[in-house]
């Protein structure tokens, strides 16, 4: 068979994510560093987005259906379960995540103060005008996972993962990191995946 090939920077959370489903499943694979709408990627995403994926003659994009093909074609632990309810709860929590929780504490706060490496200078009033939506979104999770310290069922899921790396993110910021923190639940749940082995396996080289 085939090398699977994850196409895009390490930086990328969305990248980290279908990483870390290949290392839950011991599914051996190539990172292919390429940025957005490089030709690399938009040889497979019409949009330029990150990550796309080559596997033999097979390319997807969009890393929802990344995640679930490999899930679906290698074996190993699965991250999506087969039942019912948990696989309708991981769909629920990836989407919110993907449209609703990424939007607000990545592209609307964590990114001002990624160009800020740049700038000197983070957008101050981008930043202030996300922080009342983060605040609310971190209550959200917080109690989500309060029951059995998962999104979904009582087990770790395509939908923790995909969670992870935005929380890591949001949490290098000092708005975000405080925010957390001051949630019990969802910080005690951060910690305790943080060591899970996919997930110290896959981490990003520090932003410079």
């Amino acid at each position: 068979m085939a090398r699977l090939q994850i196409i895009g920077p390490a930086s990328s959370s969305y990248v980290w994510a279908v990483r870390m489903v290949c290392a839950e499943k011991y599914v051996a694979y190539d990172l292919v560093p390429a940025g957005l709408h490089s030709p690399e990627v938009l040889a497979i995403h019409p949009f330029g987005k990150v990550p796309v994926m080559r596997h033999g003659d097979m390319t997807l994009f969009e890393s929802k259906a990344i995640a679930t093909y490999i899930d679906k074609v290698f074996p190993g632990p699965k991250v999506i379960p087969d039942e019912a309810h948990t696989a309708a709860e991981v769909e629920q929590w990836v989407s919110s995540v993907n449209t609703t929780i990424d939007p607000c504490l990545i592209r609307s706060y964590a990114i001002h103060y990624r160009r800020a490496l740049v700038t000197g200078k983070p957008d101050r009033a981008a930043i202030d005008a996300a922080l009342p939506a983060i605040q609310r979104q971190i209550a959200v999770l917080d109690k989500a996972v309060a029951a059995t310290g998962y999104l979904a069922g009582d087990q770790f899921t395509l939908a923790d993962i995909n969670l992870m790396p935005v929380l890591y993110f949001a949490q290098l910021c000092p708005e975000g990191g405080e925010m957390v923190r001051a949630a019990g639940h969802l910080s005690a749940y951060f910690a305790r995946h943080a060591e899970r082995r996919s997930y110290q396996a896959t981490l990003p080289p520090p932003l410079t």
